[in-house]
């Protein structure tokens, strides 16, 4: 018996990497997948059927069930498709899986219009995508234990230089996963935000200095993409129901729960601000919970 009998899931950007090995593994699960990828390079050029093709064909030889999917989550209407097409084939749709993105790193000073457009485009708009027109037949048939589980990133989470597009997209997945778990809730439906860190061909683009910092370039077998799908695994599952609106993350050997943006110090004034004591009190009360503790810090500028 497999932890994922009977159910449905659509899994984004499932050609390489993460995505592509959530699908191998929550088939191994029992649960029958549509692969869907589009097929593009790490930028989003191209167009190649071969790796959704590829994963559908090494499920379906182990004795799973898997279908591919070559439409495009950044096109409205081609979203829909997936949905549709998910629900002619396997009746029923139960989990949503958004992994699918892009990658156009630039520091902000030198990014350009369209390489901030595209990578919004694809993770945060993708995501919307296919969100939207799962959740008008889960709100239809309210049968429950529906699944939305998304992508986001330590990117977003810390806020990565060099990426100001993808660290927005990321944490704007966040944010739109907390308005899933609200909105959808009554109708049986639970959304949950990944963050995971594992080889593939996304870190493989970051500079060797950084990744040497961040130990990126070994092969160690904790850096497998295989060791997202147990926690992934369990948010698709029926048993998941009591976990709602919050960020997991999953790097290596292990699985975190990271804590949902709350106040953590204020300060109030009984009448509007004196800008002498908004100064003064700010200071006094913020400055000695951050210092020590903040990962944001001023830096030397460079000519």
């Amino acid at each position: 018996m497999g932890r994922l009998d009977g159910r449905v899931a659509i899994i984004t950007g499932a050609g390489r990497g993460i995505g592509a090995s959530l699908a191998r593994s929550m088939a191994t699960e029992g649960c029958a997948v549509v692969v869907n990828d589009l097929g593009v390079d790490v930028d989003g050029s191209g167009n190649d059927s071969g790796p959704a093709a590829g994963v559908v064909e090494e499920i379906v030889a182990a004795g799973g069930v898997a279908k591919a999917n070559f439409a495009d989550v950044s096109d409205f209407q081609a979203a829909e498709g997936i949905i549709e097409s998910t629900l002619e084939e396997f009746g029923k749709l139960d989990v949503l899986v958004n992994v699918a993105g892009i990658l156009r790193d630039r520091m902000v000073f030198n990014m350009g219009e369209e390489e901030w457009d595209a990578v919004i485009r694809v993770h945060l708009k993708g995501t919307f995508n296919t969100s939207k027109h799962a959740s008008v037949y889960w709100r239809k048939e309210r049968r429950g234990k529906y699944r939305v589980i998304n992508f986001t990133s330590g990117s977003g989470l810390h806020g990565a230089p060099g990426q100001p597009n993808y660290a927005a997209a990321k944490l704007g997945i966040v944010g739109f996963t907390y308005s899933l778990a609200n909105s959808l809730g009554p109708y049986g439906v639970t959304a949950n935000a990944i963050a995971p860190g594992a080889a593939t061909r996304m870190t493989a683009t970051i500079p060797d200095a950084q990744r040497r910092k961040f130990g990126l370039t070994t092969d160690d077998p904790r850096r497998s993409p295989d060791n997202i799908a147990p926690p992934v695994i369990y948010l698709a599952s029926e048993a998941s129901d009591w976990l709602n609106g919050r960020v997991i993350g999953a790097s290596g050997y292990r699985i975190s729960l990271y804590n949902t943006p709350e106040v953590i110090r204020e300060v109030a004034s009984p009448t509007p601000w004196d800008l002498d004591d908004a100064f003064k009190l700010m200071e006094q009360s913020f400055r000695p919970v951050l210092e020590g503790r903040s990962v944001f810090g001023a830096r030397k500028q460079k000519d």
